[in-house]
C-alpha cells in the first residue's frame, strides 16, 4: 500500500488488514508488527496526530506513509 501512494499520502494499518481478511481486527497486531519492522528498516513512517512517532510504542490509531526523500536521507 505506501509503494501505491506519493510519498507525503498516508494510510491507516487497518487498511491493509482489510485487504487481507473479512475478519481484519485479529490481523492488526501482526499487521503493527510488521510495520514496525519497515520503520525500524527506513521503509516506512508511522504518525499520530501529525507527530511523528514508533510503532512498536505507540497507543492508539497510526498513520502510515512511505519516508520523504528527506526522511530516507537522515537515515
Amino acid at each position: 500500500m505506501a509503494a501505491a501512494r506519493a510519498p507525503a499520502k498516508t494510510f491507516c494499518p487497518s487498511e491493509v488488514a482489510r485487504r487481507l481478511s473479512p475478519d481484519w481486527r485479529d490481523l492488526m497486531p501482526d499487521i503493527r508488527r510488521v510495520a514496525a519492522g519497515l520503520q525500524a528498516a527506513g521503509k516506512l513512517v508511522a504518525t499520530q496526530s501529525g507527530v511523528r512517532v514508533e510503532v512498536a510504542t505507540a497507543c492508539g490509531p497510526i498513520r502510515l506513509a512511505r519516508p520523504s526523500g528527506q526522511d530516507s536521507a537522515a537515515r
